[in-house]
């Protein structure tokens, strides 16, 4: 990872010698061994060219797969690393009634709330990004909660009005922090905090962490749409692989080898349907209510994997030329995009460095 000056403002792919994870969907990892595992996990399997073995299990709405050297200790290791997962969510989740940040939702307009201070430090770095980006990152998005309804039998645009009453409640400046009382407050009933596109970069952060506290250095974590890459995978980097927006879910256009770093990927393909030829799909434009134009996905790199799994939801939303500008500004941060044409655009410090193995399409919307 180059340094840049800084400025203000599920199957299983047999026999692979090298571990080759598509970013943005549940990467096919080394098959082996499936034996030993405690219920409610599974162990993907050993490599047996550079002894790593693989685990898995569920947690933040994502399934997680933490590939470790094998040992004695592996599997303890990784039951390790899924329990801080499971603790960063019970606190974090918008989704759960009883965790602390719903609790900050239900009395918006009220009360501030008295929040754990990794909440309030993840929020505030929340607030960090909107900052930076100009609010093309917010973390009050959730106030346009079930607005939009893309896993409906028939999905619809909805009217514009609401959208604009929904998106009025949009507005990360507007949240209090207070660490001196230990509280966050939203002032306006109807504001929410969602911290999605940010709480699973910091829980990748937080495990690195851990794994290098108990001495593992060469580590791969694979959650959703980002990666951790720790140290090497054996005698050479880990390899991660950036899926083609227009393909199938195994269906990769580039690789770029990896270490010590986090891969990010967002993109319109997860959540989507379309109208009259266009795609509307689940990446918000947090100013407008409106889903994000003119790229198809964005692949962050970073030693940051709180601040890469962010940005690459905010660039998505700046688009092409603004996106692209901010992550070639920033030390550390290095991006792949991929526009409405198929055509890719890199940051400086990739143009040596990814392997496109094929354009990406360009067909359909």
């Amino acid at each position: 990872m180059r340094r840049k000056p800084a400025v203000s403002g599920n199957p299983i792919m047999n026999r692979l010698r090298i571990l080759l994870l598509v970013v943005g969907i549940a990467a096919a990892l080394a098959a082996g061994n499936r034996s030993g595992c405690r219920p409610g996990s599974s162990r993907i399997g050993t490599s047996p060219a550079e002894s790593f073995e693989t685990f898995q299990e569920e947690a933040m709405a994502t399934l997680f797969r933490v590939t470790l050297p094998r040992g004695p200790q592996a599997r303890a290791t990784a039951d390790s690393v899924f329990a801080l997962f499971r603790a960063v969510d019970a606190r974090m989740s918008e989704w759960k009634p009883s965790s602390p940040l719903s609790e900050v939702n239900r009395m918006a307009g009220k009360a501030p709330v008295a929040v754990p201070a990794d909440l309030r430090a993840v929020v505030r770095r929340g607030l960090e990004v909107g900052d930076l980006t100009g609010g093309a990152f917010d973390i009050t998005w959730a106030a346009l909660w079930g607005l939009w309804d893309f896993k409906a039998a028939h999905p619809r645009v909805p009217p514009a009005e609401e959208i604009r009453r929904r998106a009025a409640l949009v507005d990360y400046r507007k949240v209090i922090v207070d660490d001196a009382r230990g509280t966050v407050f939203l002032p306006e009933g109807g504001m929410k905090i969602g911290l999605g596109g940010i709480a699973k970069g910091y829980a990748l952060d937080r495990a690195a962490d851990l794994l290098r506290r108990r001495g593992v250095r060469d580590f791969l974590i694979l959650g959703g749409g980002q990666v951790l890459a720790g140290g090497r995978h054996g005698s050479r980097p880990w390899r991660v692989g950036i899926r083609d927006p227009r393909g199938g879910p195994e269906d990769i256009f580039a690789t770029l080898e990896v270490e010590d770093v986090s891969t990010s990927t967002s993109g319109d393909y997860e959540r989507f349907f379309i109208q009259d030829g266009k795609r509307y799909h689940h990446i918000l434009d947090p100013r407008t209510g409106w889903p994000a134009q003119g790229l198809r996905s964005v692949t962050v790199v970073s030693p940051d994997a709180t601040l890469a799994d962010a940005l690459s939801t905010a660039i998505l939303v700046l688009g092409e030329e603004r996106g692209l500008a901010l992550a070639d500004s920033l030390p550390e941060v290095e991006a792949v995009l991929v526009n409405e044409r198929g055509n890719v655009r890199t940051t400086s410090g990739l143009r040596d460095r990814l392997r496109v193995l094929h354009p990406p399409r360009a067909g359909r919307p």
